[in-house]
């Protein structure tokens, strides 16, 4: 039952409905969400430990790619418990506050994924522009402050989300056809004025993934011309290589999150409603779940610890850029 407070019109708690439309199919839903999770979860916190515990792995590249996957295991465990619990118990209840918290969590770190991915750019583009000068340039204390500087500005950046959507008047029921709550979907229920809302939603989304595109662009434009340059094909193609995992990252964060962001503001009905929040749930499980997966694979380094951690060796030895 709806219970609102009669002066302001905030209701107690929303209903989270999970894919409308596949209401009947929800448990098989849920496997390939839960496999996926619990690969990010194994995943992520095996990198962590792998770069916490090599030494090998004490330099800037391989403290970005923690950074990654701190915000990745953030990201995914805001979202994908609780729709478990829709999928598997049929608890939808999400209380006002609660829904607002996962809301902060889920837009935050997202920004923070785009940041993080920027920033692993600059190192790429340090690394192999600026090879000899790689060390002195990104020293721990500069890593420390660009991730600092990151966390704090989609901290900042999604502040103001919580205020002014806990301001609006909510009168449209208190259903949200979604696995989470996020500012949009929360944003429909309201009876008010969300004017406001979606001018600042917008002018986040395009100040944040814009500068971040921008500065990605930017670098690999630089790396391309610097690694053309190389007069050894070897050359060439050892320091393009270390960039390959990167460019996947990039790829499986970017790829949803423009479905999500033009199908919602352009598609108008011609998506189907569960179409959009499978691909949200992609968005939010496919980096966490392959990002752990690319980098082990295609950095040789780690690949290599991760070889000598299993068999208890310490002779294999890797040299990486």
């Amino acid at each position: 039952m709806l219970m609102l407070n009669k002066t302001n019109w905030t209701p107690a708690s929303f209903i989270l409905s999970g894919v409308p439309g596949l209401e009947d199919i929800h448990i098989w839903i849920s496997f390939p969400f839960f496999s996926m999770y619990v690969v990010a979860m194994v995943g992520n916190c095996g990198l962590l430990y792998l770069i916490h515990y090599e030494k090998s792995l004490h330099r800037p590249m391989y403290y970005f790619l923690a950074m990654l996957s701190i915000t990745d295991i953030v990201m995914c465990t805001s979202t994908i418990p609780k729709a478990l619990y829709i999928f598997w118990f049929h608890l939808k209840e999400i209380g006002f506050d609660e829904c607002l918290v996962q809301m902060f969590f889920i837009h935050t770190f997202t920004g923070m994924e785009s940041g993080v991915l920027m920033l692993m750019a600059l190192d790429r583009y340090v690394a192999i522009c600026y090879p000899l000068r790689y060390s002195t340039i990104l020293t721990n204390p500069v890593i420390a402050k660009v991730g600092l500087a990151t966390f704090l500005r989609g901290v900042l950046l999604i502040i103001p989300f919580t205020f002014l959507t806990k301001r609006l008047p909510y009168c449209r029921g208190n259903i949200i056809p979604h696995t989470y709550c996020d500012h949009m979907s929360i944003t429909k229920l309201s009876c008010g004025n969300v004017k406001v809302n979606a001018i600042y939603g917008l002018t986040v989304a395009l100040l944040v993934g814009g500068f971040d595109i921008l500065c990605i662009t930017i670098s690999y434009t630089m790396i391309l011309r610097a690694v053309v340059s190389l007069s050894s094909a070897d050359a060439r193609q050892k320091a393009f290589s270390t960039c390959t995992a990167h460019i996947c990252a990039i790829v499986f964060s970017y790829s949803p999150a423009f479905f999500c962001f033009f199908s919602h503001r352009f598609g108008g009905h011609t998506v189907p409603p569960s179409c959009h929040i499978i691909v949200a749930n992609i968005y939010l499980l496919l980096p966490p779940a392959m990002n752990p997966i690319v980098y082990g694979v295609k950095t040789k380094q780690i690949r290599d610890c991760v070889i000598r951690t299993l068999s208890g060796s310490k002779d294999v030895k890797s040299h990486d850029i």
